[in-house]
């Protein structure tokens, strides 16, 4: 298994975790995807063929995927503000699914299989130019997804108050373009932001969960499967948990 992530820069980092790349020469694998917070557009490779392009939505419980040999995916890992100012469209229709894409959606079907480096440049050319030709975009959001994703987000109410915006309207558009309030979404963040430590052998919360019982009733919730099995994770079935190793 190959995997690798290149980080945004600049003004694109409101938008974008991240892009990754992921290979598997040799076999089949089996993945399961874990909430993680995001929301991805993957480019399929077979070998040098370009296969198909998919949108995913953001994942609020585990998904299986099998991916046949020679499989190489290029990828870009949303933060949930794109959803609205990048694609110009809600998301909440595709929560737990995915959608195809037409191949020459942001022309991604015209880069090879083997220059990831060329994706990224490009992708991360055409988005920077195309948020200068957006309308100006509210500062009220902004700064609340600059909080939801910093380690330590804070509760509903805390949120609202430090971004001048009533939770009513957060959890309106939160439901309108998602497909659930803010605090559903707060608990996948807090799940995700474990997945580091689990990986690691730790299964005592670090931060923003009461106690042991509660953490280990989270984790199974949004994942399926307990703490140690995660950390045990067979076959590197649990994509996020082995690239969190390399951390």
């Amino acid at each position: 298994m190959r995997y690798r992530e290149i980080k945004p820069s600049g003004f694109l980092r409101n938008f974008i975790k991240c892009f990754w790349e992921y290979g598997n020469p040799e076999a089949e694998t089996v993945h399961t995807i874990l909430p993680d917070g995001y929301f991805d557009l993957i480019a399929e490779y077979r070998g040098t063929t370009f296969v198909a392009l998919r949108l995913t939505g953001v994942w609020t419980k585990p998904a299986n995927v099998t991916l046949p040999a020679t499989t190489t995916l290029f990828a870009i890992r949303f933060k949930l503000l794109a959803a609205e100012y990048l694609f110009q469209h809600e998301i909440k229709s595709i929560l737990d699914e995915t959608k195809q894409l037409s191949p020459d959606f942001w022309n991604v079907s015209h880069y090879q299989s083997h220059a990831f480096e060329n994706f990224v440049a490009g992708i991360s050319n055409q988005l920077t130019n195309s948020i200068k030709h957006l309308g100006e975009i509210d500062s009220r959001k902004l700064k609340l997804f600059e909080l939801i994703y910093s380690d330590t987000p804070g509760s509903v109410k805390e949120l609202s108050e430090n971004v001048y915006w009533s939770s009513r309207q957060i959890n309106r558009y939160f439901n309108q373009q998602f497909g659930f309030p803010l605090k559903e979404f707060l608990k996948i963040v807090r799940c995700k932001s474990s997945y580091k430590d689990i990986a690691k052998g730790n299964f005592f919360p670090q931060k923003g969960y009461f106690d042991q019982a509660h953490f280990i009733k989270d984790v199974k919730k949004y994942t399926g499967t307990t703490p140690r099995k995660l950390y045990q994770n067979k076959n590197d079935r649990f994509l996020q948990l082995s690239t969190r190793r390399q951390d």
